[in-house]
């Protein structure tokens, strides 16, 4: 009995041995199959506000995966992407952000945990070689209708403002267009909203690609020279708060057209009166191409005020200066702002 006893109990102890070893080996080959592997294609990218391919996921064993197995972290959502391939692997794309600097993205799934570090480098390439950096230009269709959107309704607002609700800088129409451009282009958080009354903005998506005045300028907004961009430019003063509305047109927009059709909802009409020492005067398109916003600037001993007109009725404005029209050697004609260059 004491011999079938240990037999038995060697036999036990050896099912034990197998099972642990089955265990183990299984729980090794989930481990195996369950991991992913990453291959990087980017580590340094330039800080152009673009989207890049930073790497490619695969799991093991030729095993397919997919994007909703993923979770990242390590940078704002919205500049992270993940693509399902059709060979079962998934691309990693981030916009890389206009500053300068580093991070470590964080990926996580399928019992892995990956850091993919990212470096971004200043970048000085301006392909227009119109003064503005390409970081600069609005890459995304989304953003720049952001922009198009905050642009005409900060516009609309000032020419809606109640006498001595008017925000104090907008004084002529450069300034106008100064602070609709510079607050269009701000982060509309809590905080921004906070000057303002209730309702007195409107609730738009921000633009995501960069926001003001956190960029390389810094509070220097507007370009003061004609002239392509280069490196020395971001500290040199080319830069500023302060542009008039000649410096506008010239080192800031661009010419579009000198047909009124094609004028979309945030662009300009400028004109240059050529009888009065070549005053230059700016205008904003509005709503739906249809309307123009503008401040008059200082008229003899009267500070001005804003105004809101009809394209349709500019046309036939009693001064024939003022008519937006191809005939007249005073309207110069449609232009654009820089950053919109990618429309």
């Amino acid at each position: 009995m004491t011999g079938l006893r240990d037999l038995r109990s060697g036999y036990f102890v050896a099912a034990a041995i197998a099972l642990l070893v089955m265990t183990t080996l299984l729980g090794w080959r989930f481990v195996a199959y369950s991991g992913v592997l990453a291959e990087p294609s980017r580590g340094v990218l330039p800080a152009d506000g673009r989207e890049h391919l930073v790497a490619e996921f695969k799991a093991r064993h030729h095993l397919s995966l997919k994007a909703a197995q993923l979770r990242l972290s390590g940078a704002q959502a919205a500049s992270l992407r993940l693509e399902d391939l059709p060979d079962g692997h998934v691309a990693l794309y981030l916009r890389a952000s206009v500053n300068p600097g580093r991070l470590r993205l964080g990926v996580m799934g399928r019992g892995s945990n990956l850091v993919i570090p990212i470096t971004s480098v200043p970048d000085d390439h301006d392909s227009f070689g119109d003064g503005t950096p390409d970081w600069m230009r609005l890459h995304n269709a989304s953003d720049r209708q952001a922009f198009r959107l905050w642009f005409t309704a900060l516009a609309d607002r000032a020419a809606d403002a109640e006498p001595g609700q008017l925000p104090p800088e907008i004084t002529d129409c450069a300034s106008l267009l100064r602070y609709a451009y510079r607050e269009s282009l701000r982060l509309h958080d809590d905080r921004w909203y906070a000057q303002y009354s209730a309702e007195q903005m409107p609730t738009l998506t921000s633009v995501q690609q960069w926001s003001y005045p956190n960029i390389p300028l810094g509070p220097g907004l507007f370009r003061t020279h004609s002239g392509p961009f280069v490196a020395s430019d971001v500290t040199d003063g080319t830069f500023a708060q302060f542009a008039d509305a000649k410096t506008l047109i010239e080192a800031n927009t661009f010419f579009v057209s000198r047909d009124l059709r094609v004028a979309r909802p945030g662009d300009l009409i400028f004109f240059r009166l050529l009888e009065t020492d070549s005053q230059y005067h700016s205008m904003v398109v509005t709503t739906q191409g249809k309307w123009v916003v503008y401040h008059t600037g200082p008229i003899d001993k009267h500070p001005g005020e804003m105004r809101r007109v009809l394209l349709a009725d500019l046309m036939q404005h009693p001064d024939p200066r003022w008519r937006p029209t191809p005939s007249n050697p005073n309207f110069l004609g449609v232009y654009r702002w820089n950053i919109l260059r990618e429309d």
